[in-house]
């Protein structure tokens, strides 16, 4: 008899937007395609309708070394971080076939606090001035990010295709060394696939992508081309419960330029961990909800830490499909 874990599955693919991330090469060690965000059911679009997705993300690290972490317009130096931030996404699948498949609109405005401590700060042209010690905490709105992404099955094999655009309206403090907001423009290209068998419950996920990025107007830094890779293995026990393990690779492809560029920062990190999922009901809504956990690895020119991930997913509202005449 097949599981009927189907319906949680389609829930946790329902919105993988990403939020702010403190924990790449490039300005300010940060991306916002946020590492980890997508894992099982990665490669599948929800049936019709509008679903809210929230992940809370916990993440500590540090540079480590005499490695150099460009920020604010300045280079700073022995740099430890803390990031605790929720990223609310709502997300609409609408009724009308498009190109054989569904086609889902998110947005997501990421809120939360960060903290950043630096042994020593160098500034001014060239970075010619030196600083001591430097702590900068913040809690505060992040830029808010829009996404389309066209997903389509057969059988049980499921894969969709997206873009995910960061808008550079956040509050962003220009000269500090904690930020959420990126202030510059961005797009994210991904491909997702999932196989999904129901019979034995086994969840194969992997998504692809890359990321380009826009010039900071008051940093006058572009950061480089990045690359991504997630990828997960899930066993379904039950129609509630599932566990298995996530990872993820990050390579910049490209270097970081512009006059407030101190230097390429091209960076690397790979990471590893494990998930556990619980779909359950809250009277007749269903519920998916997921724990993630990651540690980093293999950092080259980037902050290496451990991230915790809490998800929850729901529908708002199911709606029919429009058959295609």
């Amino acid at each position: 008899m097949k599981l009927r874990f189907l319906t949680g599955a389609l829930l946790a693919g329902a919105s993988m937007l990403a939020c702010a991330h403190m924990a790449t090469a490039a300005e300010r060690g940060a991306g916002f395609y946020l590492l980890g965000g997508k894992g099982p059911a990665a490669g599948i679009l929800p049936p019709p309708g509008v679903y809210l997705q929230n992940d809370i993300w916990l993440y500590k690290g540090d540079l480590g070394g005499g490695t150099q972490l460009p920020t604010g317009g300045r280079v700073a130096v022995g740099v430890e971080g803390k990031a605790a931030l929720a990223a609310p996404t709502v997300m609409w699948v609408i009724p009308e076939e498009v190109m054989g498949g569904r086609l889902g609109l998110g947005a997501t405005i990421p809120v939360g606090w960060q903290e950043t401590i630096a042994d020593l700060t160098l500034s001014g042209p060239s970075g010619g001035v030196l600083s001591g010690a430097t702590k900068d905490t913040i809690f505060t709105v992040g830029d808010p990010l829009v996404s389309g992404t066209l997903g389509w099955d057969a059988g049980n094999f499921h894969w969709t295709t997206g873009v995910l655009v960061n808008i550079p309206i956040g509050d962003y403090q220009d000269g500090e060394i904690s930020n959420i907001a990126f202030h510059r423009w961005g797009a994210d290209v991904s491909a997702a696939g999932t196989w999904l068998d129901p019979e034995i419950g086994l969840d194969l996920s992997a998504a692809i992508g890359v990321t380009f990025n826009g010039e900071n107007p008051d940093t006058n830094y572009r950061t480089g081309t990045e690359f991504h890779f997630e990828w997960a293995a899930v066993q379904h026990f039950n129609e509630q419960f599932d566990a298995g393990l996530v990872g993820y690779y990050y390579d910049q492809l490209t270097g970081d330029s512009g006059e407030g560029a101190f230097g390429p920062f091209k960076g690397r990190v790979a990471a590893i961990g494990a998930t556990i999922g619980w779909n359950f009901k809250a009277g007749e809504l269903p519920i998916s909800a997921r724990i993630k956990y990651f540690h980093e690895f293999a950092a080259e020119n980037r902050a290496e830490g451990d991230s915790v991930f809490l998800t929850i997913s729901m529908p708002l509202s199911i709606t029919k499909p429009v058959a295609v005449q």
